[in-house]
């Protein structure tokens, strides 16, 4: 036997003492990162713990993604639901620049963007990379004013740059509900399902009836594209060509069905397990890049594509603030409505436990992508795209990145910020927290609504009749964007 000072060690400092022998290897300038974005779909400002210490709901992946890297406090979507958000996000372009005015696509719409269009995967594409999509893509299928979905679906998210894709075609509460490989229905929806239910417990298992594939499982959606996610980033370990996977969550969007595992997880009834369920499926991300040894190349990126729809009356149920510390919710041209968590990793490139307070909007994606992997943009591209690699990186500046940034509500409603005014045309929410007819001005009313958000966060004190030369502005910034065909310089 061993004396006692000869013990051997345990396997976990055998471990220990490997990784500190063989540290993983730095990012080099000359190699392309990976790239992995994901866009959670409907998760609030105030859902992770590291926006919002006061949450109900833990978040651990992605609040320790946000100590190893750079969480951005002041970051916006440029439609405050989802259609126009992931138009503008793979496009940098808005989406009121095109046929969708107002409110989002449906499961048998055409497909809105153009076709010799750039976007995010076809730059990437002709940069020399792998290009996946796995998700909700809802941006509309083919040419046709319905879509056949016993045909080939075409254009689709191939047609725009990626080279595999495996998801759903739009929302998880609107039908069809039927798994999409490539250009075609794994299954064609030649089934039917009953809507799904409110349920008394403060959730929703609600769904839209209509068309199904046989067998189709709401509840097994979110692990099943994980599942697809995980298998690419492992197969890319092999690939010599740098991957770049959009992975466009289904969650925490209804129907809010936690599995099992997460089940009573949190604090914030079913939508806060389906929080903590969202945020381990960022955790099987993480774990696959370590596994196979890719992060210390892989540029991660984690987001949302608007506010939470969580109303007063959750709040007052659970004592969660979906939307914390902002005003409104989901849909609306309040805070609450397009200020969204961003958290940004990249070891060796981005320092870690950062919080950034650079305005930044989804938009920005195709310019600082393009400046992270050396693409130029050509002309008519990412019109509203500025690069934000600056605040990515915590380079110095001396002036905003961006000279404004502008949202657009579920009914239309324009809101434009410069510093730290910000203008809403119209009045109410434009969204769900307020009725169409509420934003109807009186005798004496304002036409819109101007806030300081440096006084005024909560959006609490109209000041519209106040400074009028500040509407002016914002109002003349706002037409020269719309008439010009691009915001950024």
């Amino acid at each position: 036997m061993l004396p006692r000072r000869f013990a051997l060690p345990t396997l976990a400092a055998l471990v220990a003492l490997v990784a500190a022998c063989h540290p993983p290897p730095a990012a080099r300038p000359d190699q392309p990162p990976n790239i992995i974005l994901i866009l959670a779909d409907d998760l609030g400002y105030g859902d992770p713990q590291s926006y919002n210490p006061r949450s109900r709901i833990p978040t651990p992946h992605l609040d320790a993604m946000a100590r190893q890297g750079v969480r951005f406090t002041d970051a916006h979507t440029p439609s405050a639901v989802c259609s126009p958000t992931r138009y503008g996000l793979l496009t940098g372009r808005y989406a009121w620049r095109t046929r969708l005015k107002q409110g989002v696509l449906w499961g048998y719409d055409p497909a809105l963007i153009d076709t010799t269009r750039l976007t995010l995967a076809s730059m990437l594409k002709a940069r020399g990379y792998r290009t996946a999509m796995v998700g909700k893509w809802h941006l509309g299928l083919g040419a046709a004013d319905s879509v056949d979905y016993a045909a080939r679906l075409r254009p689709g998210p191939l047609a725009y740059g990626f080279d595999e894709y495996f998801g759903i075609p739009a929302s998880l509460d609107m039908d069809p509900y039927v798994y999409l490989e490539g250009e075609y229905a794994l299954v064609p929806p030649t089934g039917a399902v009953a809507a799904g239910a409110w349920r008394r417990d403060g959730g929703k298992g609600f769904w839209r009836a209509g068309a199904a594939a046989p067998g189709f499982d709401h509840a097994e959606v979110l692990p099943r594209l994980a599942r697809r996610a995980v298998r690419i980033i492992e197969e890319a370990a092999a690939d010599p060509k740098p991957l770049f996977l959009y992975f466009a969550l289904t969650a925490p969007h209804t129907p809010w069905l936690p599995t099992a595992e997460f089940t009573g997880q949190s604090q914030a009834g079913p939508y806060g397990d389906f929080v903590v369920q969202t945020d381990a499926v960022l955790g099987q991300v993480r774990g696959a890049l370590e596994r196979t040894g890719q992060a210390a190349n892989t540029l991660v990126i984690f987001t949302s594509d608007n506010g939470a729809y969580w109303r007063p009356e959750d709040i007052a149920r659970w004592g969660h603030a979906s939307n914390a510390p902002w005003r409104g919710q989901k849909a609306d041209a309040w805070e609450g409505g397009h200020r969204v968590p961003f958290v940004a990793y990249w070891p060796g490139r981005v320092e870690g436990g950062r919080a950034e307070s650079e305005p930044v909007e989804l938009t920005d994606m195709m310019a600082t992508l393009a400046a992270v992997t050396g693409a130029a943009l050509p002309p008519g591209a990412g019109e509203d795209s500025y690069d934000i690699s600056a605040a990515l990186y915590g380079a110095s500046r001396s002036a905003p990145l961006r000279e404004a940034l502008v949202s657009h509500s579920a009914r239309g409603h324009f809101a434009i910020r410069k510093g730290s005014w910000k203008l809403i045309a119209g009045l109410g929410s434009g969204g769900f927290s307020t009725r169409p007819a509420d934003e109807k001005p009186g005798p004496g009313d304002p036409e819109g609504q101007l806030y300081d958000l440096a006084e005024d966060p909560g959006e609490t004190r109209n000041r519209y009749a106040e400074r009028p030369e500040k509407v002016a502005e914002l109002k003349a910034l706002l037409a020269r964007y719309q008439q010009s065909g691009r915001s950024a310089r």
